[in-house]
């Protein structure tokens, strides 16, 4: 299976920035999607950024222009690079990875989730 750990979070001031890292481990046949999801509290989960398997990326409207996502194949790392931070993107930041992987003599299909990371914005 894959596993995913976080990093990045903090607090920060609004108009300040973060950079958000997902460390990937573990054997990949493929990867089909990477994307970034956050909840704050009494809301549901929401995805933020997601990117696919060509590189093609889509944002939650209110982060357009602010975020971006981006990965590094060789590191195993997806970002998401946050500006201009709003007190309206305080939640805590998850990331989430989908694909294929081989178990045994079988491909399998992966859906696995970081632990979260906690980004607070500061007004």
């Amino acid at each position: 299976q894959v596993q995913l750990v976080e990093s990045g979070g903090g607090l920060v001031q609004a108009g300040g920035s973060l950079r958000l890292s997902c460390a990937a481990s573990g054997s990949r046949v493929s990867i089909d999607a990477m994307g970034w999801y956050r909840q704050a509290p009494g809301k549901q989960r929401e995805l933020v950024a997601s990117m696919t398997r060509d590189e093609r990326t889509d944002y939650l409207d209110f982060v357009k222009g602010r975020f971006t996502i981006s990965r590094d194949n060789a590191k195993n790392t997806v970002y998401l690079q946050m500006n201009n931070l709003k007190p309206e993107d305080t939640a805590v930041y998850y990331c989430n990875e989908r694909g294929r992987y081989l178990s045994g003599f079988a491909v399998r299909v992966y859906d696995s989730w970081g632990q979260g990371t906690q980004v607070t914005v500061s007004s």
